[in-house]
């Protein structure tokens, strides 16, 4: 599917953004010229790494049938020397044992988009 970009008329970088029958706003950080009334880029690539580790987590438990009541993922990152090193803390909320645990852990690190940020991209850019 693919994800659509288009300026909005309500702010100086407002971004409107489909897919589909879903939207959603981007904006520039506060100090580049947001207005701080939407996510920013980096936020919303943080954002997708935390959906998709709750959303992994919670499909491979109710599979097992493991009892766990809620995942809380926290994303910070930090960008230096060319590197954008993410922080992702996961907390396992449920009567879960310490095999469950780990295992939960584990299925953390194989979301989809763990796996495309762990490896290597290649972007092809054209105009129209």
């Amino acid at each position: 599917m693919t994800v659509e970009a288009r300026k909005s008329p309500q702010g100086r970088f407002l971004t409107e953004l489909t897919a589909g029958d879903a939207r959603w706003l981007a904006d520039a950080d506060q100090p580049a010229g947001g207005a701080g009334t939407a996510p920013d880029p980096h936020q919303l690539l943080d954002a997708a790494l935390a959906a998709c580790t709750s959303i992994t987590v919670r499909m491979y438990a109710e599979r097992k049938g493991m009892a766990l009541d809620d995942v809380q993922v926290a994303i910070n990152h930090v960008e230096e020397g060319g590197v954008y090193r993410i922080d992702r803390k996961v907390t396992l909320v449920g009567r879960l044992d310490e095999a469950e645990r780990k295992r939960l852990l584990e299925i953390a690190n194989k979301c989809p988009i763990h796996k495309a940020l762990s490896g290597r991209f290649e972007i092809a850019t054209r105009t129209e």
